[in-house]
């Protein structure tokens, strides 16, 4: 069963990368044995780093569904997930990835996210991008509000 989404997920990276414009990576999201979402990797075709496969297919899912949690879900992706995407999945709340390719064969056909991890593990100081805090009064307002909201939706 697993193989089919397996499958479909390739397909839509083999089908929409053929033109070079889109990145070799496809996803499909099913709950209770349904297709939910579906996603190709449209990094260049958008001008959208984020708009990797398995955000795609979050997105359709998501609208499909009218939730902005995708629990109950299995993602399918051609290919084992970024940094990014894996966080995605874990805030859409998903129980299980399930992929057909390595960071190891990403990497081989110049998808390298291995220095992503290593970056998030170094101290913010030495990271290549740097980051600083600044003080700015009152800037936790927006934290005090949301938690006095009895009208929030927790997520």
């Amino acid at each position: 069963m697993e193989k089919q989404y397996l499958e479909r997920a390739i397909q839509l990276a083999k089908k929409h990368s053929a033109s070079g414009h889109n990145g070799p990576f496809g996803a499909v999201i099913v709950k209770d044995g349904q297709i939910v979402g579906e996603g190709w990797n449209q990094v260049v075709s958008s001008n959208d780093p984020t708009a990797h496969a398995e955000v795609m297919a979050i997105r359709d899912a998501c609208a499909h569904l009218g939730t902005f949690q995708l629990k109950d879900c299995t993602i399918y992706c051609s290919c084992r997930p970024c940094p990014m995407c894996l966080s995605a999945i874990y805030w859409a709340r998903m129980s299980k990835i399930i992929y057909a390719t390595t960071s190891d064969d990403a990497a081989r056909a110049g998808f390298d996210d291995q220095f992503i991890y290593e970056e998030i593990n170094l101290p913010e100081d030495e990271r290549t991008i740097k980051s600083e805090y600044v003080f700015v009064q009152d800037a936790d307002l927006p934290f005090v509000s949301w938690v006095n909201n009895q009208n929030k939706v927790d997520y």
